[in-house]
């Protein structure tokens, strides 16, 4: 995040910590599966997953950006000094986000025990898997939608977008707790459940649900009927209203 932040300064786009944040992840699972003591086959599973959860992340933010994120600009122009306010207030606050919801990677590739896959982390892989292919597809179905010049100004409410308002978070929040349960599997690892809670409150109250629909409304009118009809996390039926 630290490497982030000086392109991000030379560039005056603060959104490249969106492309890194996947990427740190990546980093932080192939770092720790070279040191840690753990079974080397839970370690190199954990770390195949996150690579194609991160990258793929990486690569779809990277290809949809059309200048910096409204959010960034704000807070360029609200603060003089905000190449180095930067450093702190989004790279290095996204850098300590990501070493908390890292923690079942760490753990379980230095927790030794036991010495072998088992139930859990098959539960784990399919349920991991199950998420990085459904946040794909919430992400690919938006971007043709968002492309499509009719759309404007209209609501997704297609696709996976017709069971939940964010099918994407949703997904997400499915890949951590596989990992979780992946980790789960050793003595040590319960503990780090801490990981994907910090992720699944982020999404739900902090910058994921809360953040995107707090302004939303005002610009797409069909809001407000789409959140009586639509599930906000969970995919589910449509209501009828």
């Amino acid at each position: 995040m630290g490497a982030a932040w000086v392109a991000s300064v030379a560039m005056r786009d603060a959104g490249v910590a969106d492309i890194a944040w996947g990427l740190s992840f990546v980093a932080i699972a192939w770092t720790v599966s070279a040191v840690g003591d753990g079974d080397p086959e839970r370690s190199l599973l954990i770390a195949i997953l996150v690579t194609a959860w991160g990258v793929r992340l990486a690569t779809y933010i990277a290809a949809r950006r059309d200048g910096e994120d409204r959010r960034y600009a704000a807070m360029r122009e609200k603060h003089d000094n905000f190449a180095v306010r930067s450093l702190w207030s989004i790279f290095g606050t996204q850098a300590l986000i990501a070493w908390a919801i890292s923690l079942p990677i760490q753990v379980a590739a230095t927790d030794s025990t036991p010495g072998s896959l088992g139930v859990l982390a098959l539960a784990g892989l399919a349920i991991c898997a199950f998420g990085i292919v459904f946040e794909a597809l919430a992400d690919t179905q938006l971007h043709a939608f968002s492309k499509n010049s009719d759309n404007k100004g209209k609501v997704m409410d297609r696709g996976l977008w017709r069971y939940s308002r964010h099918p994407n978070y949703f997904g997400e929040v499915c890949v951590w707790w596989g990992i979780f349960l992946i980790a789960l599997e050793t003595d040590s690892g319960w503990w780090t459940a801490i990981g994907p809670a910090v992720l699944t409150i982020l999404l739900l109250r902090v910058s994921g649900v809360a953040l995107t629909e707090k302004t939303i409304s005002s610009r797409r009118p069909g809001y407000e009927l789409y959140i009586k009809q639509t599930s906000a996390f969970i995919p589910l039926p449509p209501r009828k209203t």
